[in-house]
This record gives structure tokens, sequence and C-alpha cells, in this order.
């Protein structure tokens, strides 16, 4: 069964992030908030934990995992990042948003889209999810907390327990989440294509 760890929203503890921090190092895949709606994460090595994610969500192939970052900078290490995207990419983060874009070297290889080499990357505007990546130094291997059939994703701490407190190392309850999912913008083609109308606000590249 999942441990739950309650996390202060404004002022998370060190210890407990350290905690869940730690879960991840181990192998653990967790259910953390984000400021769009809860997620599954594992760490980037994890084989294991991908597997555990598309078995949970029943995810095909072609599923673009995302890579949750604390900051541009380190969005930038494992994106490549066209200098003709990079300012609206500058200003949509930190936020609701997913981007689609090409994967560096860096990218475990198992994550990226089969054919297109992509990947999702964000900066989530979340104290605890920030916080958390921080502690790992890396990023977080995450995909959005929607069950097979559900049209809408978990957003509290007690449902992701009841549901999936067998399938998860660790669950983290720290204030109230976003409920609907990120925007996601395609910047793998020529001009950014909106994916998925989520939270964020996409008018500026539907208007192109």
């Amino acid at each position: 069964m999942a441990t739950l760890l309650n996390i202060h929203p404004e002022n998370p503890q060190d210890r407990l992030i350290e905690k869940a921090a730690e879960s991840l190092r181990n192998g653990g895949l967790i259910a953390y908030p984000t400021d769009s709606c809860y997620a599954l994460g594992c760490a980037l090595d994890n084989k294991e934990g991908i597997e555990r994610i598309t078995r949970i969500r029943h995810l095909g192939s072609k599923h673009h995992f995302t890579l949750m970052c604390h900051d541009f900078a380190q969005l930038g290490q494992f994106v490549i990042v066209d200098n003709s995207d990079f300012r609206a990419i500058k200003s949509m983060t930190p936020g609701p948003y997913t981007f689609i874009m090409k994967a560096t070297k860096e990218v475990p290889r198992r994550m990226m889209h089969p054919k297109k080499h992509s990947v999702g990357a964000r900066i989530p505007q979340n104290v605890t999810a920030l916080a958390l990546v921080e502690a790992m130094g890396e990023p977080i291997l995450s995909s959005t907390l929607l069950l097979p059939g559900d049209e809408d994703p978990l957003t509290h701490a007690e449902d992701v327990m009841d549901q999936l407190g067998n399938d998860l190392d660790i669950v983290i309850e720290s204030g109230v989440p976003g409920v609907v999912p990120t925007s996601v913008i395609d910047f793998t083609g020529r001009y950014p294509e909106v994916a998925r109308v989520g939270a964020g606000d996409v008018s500026r590249f539907q208007d192109e």
C-alpha cells in the first residue's frame, strides 16, 4: 500500500520532500500534485516505472511522456528549443503547458516518441512539484493521472489512494491541485501546433 505524505502546499517540509525524492531514486512510482492536476512520476532511468505508468494508464507506444523540469535552464538540457520558439516557451513558463519538442541525447530512448524522437517537457507553477524536482536534481518522468475510461483526471489524494494505493509507492497530498490537464503545444513541426486545449491559454497559436 502506498505511503501518504501530507506536505504543506506553500512551505513544503524538506524532510518529506526528501522522502519522496528518495523513493523516486530507489525505483518508486509516485502520484504528486501539479498546477494542472495529479501526475504519476518516476526517475528518468526507471524502466520499470515507465512500464508501471503504461500499465496503469493503458498507454500506447506513441504516448509522449513528460519531463517535469524545475526551470528553463534544466528544460533546455533535455529538449531542443529553436531560437524562433524560445521567447514563446519562456513566456509560458512556469505554467500549465506541456511542450512537445525534439529530445536531446540526455533523454532515455524508451520515453521518446518512437519515430519523432520527441518528448514532452514542462515547468509547473506548483511549489511542491518544483521542490520535488529540485530535490531530485533532474527532471521527473511524468504522465497525467488520467485513468482508462475516465474523462477527468484524479484531483484528490484520497481518490488516488482508493483507486491506486496498491499500485504506487507514495501519494503526496499538498493542497488542491488544478483540475484541468495542461494545454499541449507541439513544436516539432514547421509551426507550433496545439495538440490539446487544456488549462493554459493557447489563443496565440490558434490565431496563426
